[in-house]
């Protein structure tokens, strides 16, 4: 007999201690300490670039993303989500902070590893195509140093993300409402609404936090998730860096038509591999 899996987004229900206010004591505690983190961070690069630096970070948009510095900054300001996360769920006594991640046991690198493989590939073939239709369009700025900081900071961005908005948010209002469809879809618009583009940037953000979330259903963790994730934006990351895209606040209708398609075919192919070879820890009850 295969043990059955629990469902991820209910999963914090099924904890003995499981009171439906903590999470909300989670989430205040954690952008507390979120923001006493970023302070830090501020003041450190306030202390090496000045106060026009940090200026041109509060009101530059997506655009500080075509500089180095720009995008370490705001990669270290997201990526306190972790700490923030895991130092509230302990001093709240929430629940596991490995139940975040998974209803599964907890973070599955080797998973997350194969989920890399497909999205990474159809990036490059996609990203690497538009570039060769509509050429270079920002300045080359790469070096050694900043790739390496891109390969590490990047991903950890992305699966800090994948934490607040498929593991905290959406298991928590699916511990509330009971009902997994709403928690998908009510995380998905916060996860559109925080972030900085114009309408048409916000509606495919809306698409990706739909499927992030589906995969993050399925397959009863972030790990496909976070892969998902950590491939779109490492690869628009290293095209930035190399010149041949440039990020912006304010995509267009054509970008985010192609980025929208795009999205729901890689979501298709994923889920048809997931399936057919189990790459993606599914468990099925017998």
């Amino acid at each position: 007999m295969t043990e059955k899996i629990l469902d991820f987004i209910t999963f914090p229900k099924t904890f003995d201690n499981y009171k439906w206010y903590k999470p909300l004591l989670v989430i205040v505690v954690g952008f507390i300490i979120m923001l006493l983190i970023q302070v830090v961070i501020t003041l450190v690069f306030y202390g090496a670039f000045g106060s026009n630096f940090i200026m041109s970070i509060a009101h530059g948009g997506y655009e500080v993303l075509n500089t180095e510095m720009g995008q370490i900054f705001t990669d270290l300001g997201v990526i306190a989500l972790i700490p923030s996360l895991y130092i509230a769920s302990r001093l709240v006594k929430d629940r596991p902070f490995s139940s975040y991640s998974s209803s599964r046991g907890g973070w599955n690198y080797k998973l997350y590893f194969k989920a890399l493989i497909i999205p990474l590939i159809l990036h490059v073939i996609v990203q690497g195509a538009d570039a060769a239709l509509k050429g270079p369009q920002g300045v080359n700025h790469f070096s050694v140093l900043f790739l390496i900081i891109c390969l590490i900071l990047v991903p950890l961005q992305c699966i800090a993300e994948e934490y607040v908005f498929r593991g905290l948010l959406m298991q928590t209002f699916g511990s509330w409402f009971n009902i997994p469809i709403l928690a998908l879809v009510i995380q998905a618009i916060i996860f559109a609404v925080v972030h900085g583009y114009n309408s048409l940037g916000i509606f495919a953000v809306f698409i990706s936090g739909l499927i992030f979330g589906f995969f993050a259903w399925k397959t009863n963790g972030i790990e496909v998730s976070s892969a998902l994730h950590t491939a779109n934006n490492l690869i628009l990351s290293l095209f930035v860096m190399f010149g041949i895209h440039s990020s912006t606040s304010s995509p267009g209708l054509n970008d985010v038509v192609i980025s929208i398609v795009f999205q729901l075919i890689l979501c298709a192919i994923m889920y048809f591999v997931g399936k057919k070879t189990n790459w993606f820890g599914e468990i099925e009850e017998s």
